[in-house]
């Protein structure tokens, strides 16, 4: 796993008010419209190009791309990056469940019988985050459960149709960890190889939300771990302090930038909650168009947020940049692996071990941020990093 930061750039400052401009038409978003799952139903987005991109996470390609980042190595590197994720998500499909996509995770043992107390939330909080990081958490806040995040209904891939919710109000916390992505994969995009990454990001996310929820369970408290089910995972991961909302769709970190994989745990237990962060990302996006412009699709808005829809698969009646899915996962499938060249564009991409990158981001955050990004093109960040080097860069 990717270590931290030796020293986390600090925010500019908390917001104590809802982060969130909804507006009198908001409605909650159901899974189904989310585009992977309309993948496997709506006709519009199904194509053999979309099956063939699935096929090439589980079987090798007969014939590979002659392209630099797309061998049957780079294939081979990303796929055995999925192998943990993908056990946990086909292990109960027999049950109609993909967990940790479609559904939550339910391998867990019973609750203790008896509860642990802690004195307050604020020290159960802090034990949390504790815990979190040493199952290998690298970013960790807690928040209320809002009910606006959650999907109105589920959805299963394998039987197509709709399911209740299954994450009640019971469970009144939640606590979102946050993964980082290797950086110097995500330099190769696009290319199969890079996304290891994801992959990566994912089967380490799996184990840390497991044994988060476990460990609670183990004090006699309830909760459920999550991935990409269950709810909208950046709103509840800004109201949990993590970071800001990017131009590209994508939660930037103060950490890592937008190079993170978001996982949670809905619980009962009683804990404190972090508040919103402000360290000046809305400011940048309103004069940066890296991603928009970085796009091979031209999937990311050149405007301000507003409450406009592309298609289903945005919500409704929220203020905020958002990107088209159809646009965006049409170009995954075009070229057999993920895509994020936004990511790897964005000026908050950076390796802040480095003391030059944490100036760089403090920079960001005031009016300098014109000439952060003078910089940030003059030096030739975000520019493609060529895969095959990637393979001896390690030795």
């Amino acid at each position: 796993m990717p270590n931290p930061p030796k020293s986390i750039p600090i925010a500019s400052g908390t917001l104590n008010a809802d982060p969130f401009n909804t507006g009198p038409n908001f409605e909650r978003f159901h899974q189904k419209d989310d585009v992977f799952r309309r993948s496997w139903w709506d006709e519009r987005i199904r194509s053999k190009k979309a099956e063939r991109f699935y096929r090439t996470y589980r079987e090798p390609l007969k014939t590979w791309r002659r392209a630099d980042g797309f061998t049957q190595k780079d294939y081979a590197f990303r796929n055995a990056s999925w192998h943990v994720s993908d056990i946990f998500t086909e292990l109960k499909e027999s049950e109609d469940r993909r967990e940790g996509f479609s559904d939550p995770f339910t391998l867990y043992r019973e609750p203790a019988a008896e509860k642990v107390a802690f004195e307050t939330p604020e020290e159960a909080a802090r034990e949390i985050k504790h815990v979190a990081n040493a199952f290998g958490a690298d970013m960790v806040g807690i928040t209320r459960n809002d009910p606006r995040w959650l999907y109105a209904t589920t959805f299963s891939d394998m039987s197509r149709t709709e399911k209740p919710q299954a994450i009640g109000a019971e469970l009144t916390n939640v606590i979102v960890t946050a993964q980082a992505m290797d950086y110097d994969l995500i330099r190769t995009v696009p290319s199969a190889l890079s996304g290891a990454a994801t992959g990566l990001g994912y089967s380490y996310d799996a184990m840390v939300v497991l044994s988060v929820a476990q460990y609670i369970r183990n004090l006699g408290y309830n909760a459920v771990a999550s991935l990409n089910d269950s709810a909208l995972a950046i709103p509840l991961a800004i109201q949990a302090g993590l970071g800001e909302y990017g131009r590209n769709g994508l939660l930037i970190t103060p950490e890592f930038g937008p190079r993170i994989r978001l996982g949670k745990v809905f619980t009962d237990m009683p804990l404190s909650h972090d508040a919103p962060i402000n360290f000046g990302v809305n400011a940048m996006c309103q004069i940066c168009r890296r991603c928009a412009d970085g796009c091979p699709v031209k999937a990311i808005p050149q405007g301000a947020p507003n409450t406009e829809r592309h298609n289903q698969s945005n919500i409704k009646g929220v203020e905020k940049w958002s990107v088209d899915g159809e646009k965006c996962f049409g170009f995954w499938t075009a070229q057999n692996s993920d895509c994020s060249i936004c990511i790897r564009v964005c000026p908050y991409n950076k390796d802040y071990s480095k003391w030059w990158h944490r100036i760089g981001i403090r920079m960001a955050g005031t009016p300098l941020r014109h000439l952060m990004l003078w910089l940030d093109r003059k030096l030739g960040y975000g520019e493609r990093a060529k895969p095959k080097l990637w393979w001896h860069s390690k030795s």
